[in-house]
Parts: C-alpha cells; structure tokens; sequence
C-alpha cells in the first residue's frame, strides 16, 4: 500500500484525527496504539503502522468470514486469532457460541486479551496450533505482525530471532477445554496447517466447518495435506483469501438434529460492520 493510499484508507476508518495519529506514527517510525469505537460497540484496540489496520479492513470492514450456517454454532476455534479480531467478530454473529481465540505470538496475544475481555464467550489461548504438544519456536520472516511461522527446536536458524511458544495439537485443545466438537475450525496459521492436517486422524471426525487461509507460497504441501484430511467435506467455496470447506450438515441443515436451525439467528440483532469513520484516540 503506498502512503497516498494508506492516507486514504485511514481518513476513511477514523477521519481527520485518524491521518494526524497515522503521520505521527509514520515521522517517530513506530507503531502508535490506538482505541477505536463506535456508539453502542466495545471498544477495539490496534497499532497504526502494523498490519493491524490491514485486518481490519479484512476482517470487520469486508466481512471476509461472513457465512450463515444452516446449524448455529456452538464452539468455535479461531487459530492464528492475531489481535482476536475475527473472535470478536465471531462474537458478535454468535453470542451463545464458546470461542477458543488461539494466538502464539505475544504482542499479538497481549492485544488480543485486551480487544476480547468484554466478551465472556470469547476464551484466549496462549499457544501455537501444531502437530505435537511441544515447545517451538515463533519466526517472523519479514510478513508484519500477521506473519509469525512455528518451527520446530531443531529446524530453526540459529541466526534468526526467535521468541518460544508452546505448540498444542487440536485433540489436546479440546480435551484441555472439554470439547466434543468444533462447529467451526478458522485456520490461519502461516503454513502451519501443513503439519497440523497432516495428522488429524484423532480429531477432523469431529469438526463441522473449516474456514482456512492456505500458504503452499510459504510452504509446499500445505493444500495436499488440508485436502486429504477432509475427503468427508462434502461442500466448499471460497471468499477472498479463505476457503471454506463444510459437512452438509451446515449447508443444507440436515443431521444432527439436536442444534437449532438458523432461523434463530438474527443478524440485524447483532450488528459487525462498522459504520465507518470509527471514533479514535491514543491508547492511554
């Protein structure tokens, strides 16, 4: 995004003041933490001159997980939930569902605490979805803060910086919070979804919807391995970045009759798209 753009984009989120916070940003060369709102709506917090205002745009301004399941659901598992962005998103479509916001990355997570802590459905997870229960290490190769990639110990550069993080499989996250099933699974993880789906056995029988972002341009393999994991999907599309891949069940509202429909689901009721310029202010 050039500057020019990013001027625009910003006078549209947050107006006049908005631009002045991006400049300030921009001429000290560091990140600025911001409070945005809106009348009636929690508070949300980013940092200007990340890729925060990016997510953003994604995620609350473009809706790019808006769907209507057939089932409403009931648990749902953000990983990569970032500055927990689509968790409150998320919440606000689905207020009865219990939400897993799982973040490795501890600036990230720290935000994420703070932009989710008026939700009580909304449950944050200092961790990195993996293969195996063990620790890692946390890379960012040059993508901003939406960029950080799990290695194994043994598979990292010693010259490259590194945070440590512990890794934690999706069998381990549902036996550790007492999960019988994930109606919906968000995946974005930086390739990480490579060795996470390529031994899923133990758990892929027991989640309703995947919504994933994949990344072969990090890592080769990553589309092979989702796939072969969810033969048993029979629907899928795709929304901007992120493909969906859904049993039946949550397309055409057939099986598990114990869940309620979706006429039960109201959206005028719970309102995400912001009516944009968002008020905003220095975080203090």
């Amino acid at each position: 995004m050039s500057i020019l753009q990013g001027i625009k984009s910003s006078y549209t989120l947050f107006g006049l003041y908005g631009v002045l916070l991006v400049v300030k940003a921009r001429l000290l060369r560091r990140p600025i933490q911001v409070v945005v709102s809106k009348p009636g709506a929690h508070p949300l917090y980013l940092r200007l001159r990340t890729t925060d205002i990016s997510l953003f745009w994604d995620i609350l301004v473009n809706d790019e997980y808006d769907w209507k399941p057939n089932l409403m659901p009931r648990v749902i598992v953000d990983a990569g939930a970032n500055i927990g962005l689509t968790s409150v998103s998320f919440a606000n479509k689905y207020p009865e569902a219990k939400i897993f916001a799982v973040e490795p990355e501890s600036s990230n997570y720290e935000i994420l605490t703070k932009n989710t802590a008026a939700y009580p459905n909304i449950v944050p997870v200092h961790a990195a979805l993996w293969k195996d229960n063990e620790d890692l290490n946390l890379v960012n190769p040059g993508g901003g803060h939406w960029g950080f990639q799990a290695r194994e110990l043994a598979q990292t550069d010693y010259r490259e910086k590194c945070k440590h993080v512990v890794g934690m499989t999706v069998d381990k996250l549902m036996s550790d919070y007492r999960v019988s099933y994930i109606d919906i699974l968000k995946v974005d993880i930086e390739g990480a979804e490579k060795e996470v789906f390529e031994d899923s056995s133990r758990w892929i029988d027991r989640v309703g919807v995947i919504m994933i972002e994949l990344h072969d341009r990090l890592k080769v393999g990553c589309s092979r391995s989702v796939y072969s994991a969810v033969r048993d999907f029979e629907c899928e599309w795709r929304k901007g970045e992120t493909t969906v891949l859904a049993r039946s069940a949550y397309v055409e509202g057939k099986g598990r009759e114990e869940y309620p429909m979706r006429t039960s689901y109201d959206a005028a009721a719970h309102p995400v798209r912001p009516k944009l310029p968002l008020r905003i202010r220095e975080a203090g």
